[in-house]
């Protein structure tokens, strides 16, 4: 049997206004999840590189947990599991009557696995800085809190942002898995598009598009933001 081809369904309503609002929700959902990850990733990551060993062993802890369990795994955690371990109240609010539970769930999920990953990245951007720059601080009459803001972290920084270029298209990819607990971004309304039309072919080709440009607009974007920052003397900067 012979494939019948239909790519007018792609801009056929109410298919079309599927596709925007799955794109719209993909952006919320990842971009929502990278700040947070950018602001507990740098937080553990801090933690993970100062010279108190119960800082540093909460924060390895934390990394093995969130880094080493699929993501999958964590949405269905905190979709299906936490509520239920919550007092009553609590449990029936976070599956019932909080806005949006499953887009938040899984904005929460995937800042979580993310964060650990950026943490990785933080201590190892603060380890790459000479170490004569904390103790210079140090001597200047700073204290540790603002070594790391003003003289550590803007450097590690700086030198971590090609990963964080990674991290930052990896999470627009694992957003894809938020459609696992009902979240409609641009991977489930594609499926449900193919579902109500048969038009498979057309529906995957064009998330694959949207996803591939997406990914070369962020490549670009952090590129140009590394570029900007990079140190001079270093790889990213040469």
């Amino acid at each position: 049997m012979n494939y019948s081809w239909n790519w007018g369904v792609l801009f056929a309503e109410p298919y079309l206004s599927w596709i925007i609002a799955g794109v719209g929700m993909t952006f919320v959902i990842s971009i929502c999840a990278f700040v947070i990850a950018l602001a507990i990733g740098a937080s553990i990551g801090t933690l993970h590189s100062t010279a108190h060993v119960a800082g540093r062993t909460l924060a390895g802890i934390y990394i093995s947990v969130f880094r080493n369990i699929p993501l999958l795994l964590q949405m269905f955690i905190w979709y299906f599991v936490i509520p239920e371990l919550l007092p009553a109240d609590l449990g029936h609010w976070v599956k019932r009557d909080m806005p949006c539970p499953e887009v938040v769930t899984g904005i929460v999920a995937l800042a979580l696995f993310t964060s650990a990953r950026v943490a990785v990245q933080v201590s190892a951007g603060i380890a790459a800085v000479p170490r004569g720059q904390g103790l210079a601080a140090m001597a200047a009459g700073m204290s540790s809190a603002q070594a790391y803001r003003l003289v550590l972290l803007p450097q590690a920084f700086r030198i971590i942002m090609p990963p964080l270029t990674s991290e930052c298209l990896t999470i627009f990819k694992n957003s894809s898995i938020a459609l696992t607990i009902g979240v409609y971004e641009l991977t489930a309304q594609t499926q449900r598009i193919q579902s109500q039309t048969y038009q498979g072919f057309e529906a995957f080709t064009a998330a694959t598009v949207i996803y591939l440009t997406i990914a070369l607009t962020v490549t670009f974007t952090m590129r140009t933001i590394e570029r900007r920052v990079a140190i001079p003397g270093t790889s990213a900067g040469a």
